[in-house]
């Protein structure tokens, strides 16, 4: 008989430590689920979801509204906890926040319109109803922990779904405080459940719970097809949003002065740890000397320091073991463009633009996730179309120039899920996202979102006497 109080070894959970990639100082503990604790979680959801799919319509969509206000009065909390967690400059942190509200809103409007069709059939009615999955299970980043968790929780619930979501390991204290403001807001016990832990471990038991009927993971590539191949034998279905290596054409005809200076920010956003980066440059030969006299000030003008004051424009990277990994692809003696950054305590790396590399130096085709971009010259349309699809992804991109006609063609020709002529903006919760090739399967968000999680019924009702 053990003493009281006391674990064997057996029970004893893991415990996750949260830094803040700024300082490295610890800020939170907090114990990692186990495959027990993911086994209990599943039954508690499996039974919450029976009743909240049984409840009306119109209770689900004001429950989800009123989560959404919950939020709305937190989000200065949610946006100080994403600054502490993962170094997020507190402007990118308030619109995070801002885009879990926003979503919840959005999903809500869509309870009530989720319909089916009547198809016209010989010999009676045939109609089709839209069910539940069940139990969702998601797998968040810890690049963007608040607005990727809520792309998939906010439908998922909405179309009627349980939800048990798993963050990343360094980044579980906003996820935790959305499960708490979740409860507060009205909605019933175990729907909504945040289990913190490890891939291998929560991550893992979830993947492969047979009662968990959809997984949707945002990540590396390479786990995502770990992650489909698991889900492949009990053929559960899955979403995936994976890695991105995405190009910025600029052609001669551009708005070069909007173009450069727009540049800076579709690379450096979230210190480059966005799967939708614009990391590969991409400029017409007879504009890239002009092109460069602008960009290079404005690399070096970025404010990279303390993500807690207004005035920055980049924080630090979410780890020592990214910032070793950044380092790996830019030796000190490449050439290229170097901002500033902070030294001492801290996870920090400056903003970087390399010149002069092959199109297939490793910095050039592998997705970096940091502040690093490369510029690569290109004769004309069909060369830049060319270097554009000259990756294994193909998640999102940027074409610059004047001329319709080829900013339609480029649109068309660039493989990728999501592209933006003379912008840089890549997600709209109401636009649906996702990407080709290695880049992901699936899409989240936009009209289409609620549908993702549910199963299509069809009914056919005779009126033969």
């Amino acid at each position: 008989m053990k003493a009281p109080g006391r674990r064997t070894a057996s029970e004893r959970k893991e415990l996750l430590q949260v830094l803040n990639p700024a300082t490295e100082e610890s800020v939170a503990t907090v114990p990692a689920a186990t495959p027990a604790d993911v086994d209990a979680a599943v039954a508690r959801a499996a039974a919450a979801q029976r009743r909240w799919a049984a409840a009306a319509p119109a209770d689900r969509a004001r429950l989800l509204r009123r989560f959404a206000a919950v939020v709305d009065d937190h989000v200065e909390e949610l946006a100080r906890l994403e600054v502490m967690e993962a170094g997020h400059t507190i402007g990118n942190a308030r619109w995070e926040a801002g885009n879990v509200r926003d979503l919840l809103d959005f999903s809500a409007g869509g309870v009530e319109r989720l319909n089916g069709r009547q198809i016209p059939v010989a010999g009676g009615l045939d109609v089709t109803i839209l069910e539940p999955l069940g139990v969702v299970g998601v797998i968040a980043p810890w690049n963007f922990p608040m607005p990727i968790a809520a792309w998939a929780t906010a439908p998922a619930l909405a179309a009627g779904n349980a939800v048990l979501l798993k963050p990343a390991e360094t980044t579980p204290l906003t996820a935790l405080r959305l499960a708490e403001l979740a409860l507060e807001a009205g909605l019933p016990e175990g729907l909504f459940q945040v289990l913190p832990g490890t891939g291998p471990v929560a991550g893992n038991a979830l993947v492969e719970h047979p009662g968990v009927a959809k997984i949707v993971f945002t990540g590396s590539t390479r786990v995502g097809k770990s992650i489909m191949a698991k889900c492949a034998g009990q053929v559960k279905r899955v979403t995936l949003e994976l890695g991105g290596k995405s190009p910025n054409i600029v052609f001669a005809d551009a708005d070069l002065d909007a173009a450069a200076a727009a540049t800076p920010m579709s690379f450096l956003d979230n210190s480059g740890q966005d799967c939708c980066a614009r990391t590969r440059i991409l400029v017409q030969r007879s504009a890239y000397d002009r092109f460069m006299e602008l960009l290079t000030p404005a690399i070096e003008e970025i404010i990279v320091g303390d993500p807690a004051d207004e005035r920055t424009q980049m924080g630090p990277l979410i780890s020592r073991a990214q910032l070793d990994r950044v380092r790996s692809y830019v030796p000190d003696d490449l050439p290229g463009i170097r901002g500033k950054a902070p030294e001492g305590p801290g996870f920090w790396f400056p903003p970087t633009v390399l010149t002069g590399l092959p199109e297939d130096a490793p910095c050039a085709v592998e997705e970096v996730f940091g502040p690093v971009a490369v510029v690569l010259p290109f004769e004309d349309e069909a060369d830049a179309i060319r270097l554009a699809n000259a990756t294994e992804y193909g998640l999102s991109g940027s074409i610059w120039t004047r001329d319709v006609g080829r900013a339609l063609r480029a649109s068309r020709a660039v493989r990728a899920g999501n592209l933006s002529v003379n912008s840089h903006s890549s997600v709209r919760y109401w636009t649906p996202f996702g990407g080709y090739q290695q880049s992901g399967l699936g899409r989240e968000l936009g009209p289409d979102a609620l549908t993702a999680f549910t199963e299509t019924k069809n009914v056919f009702i005779s009126t033969e006497a």
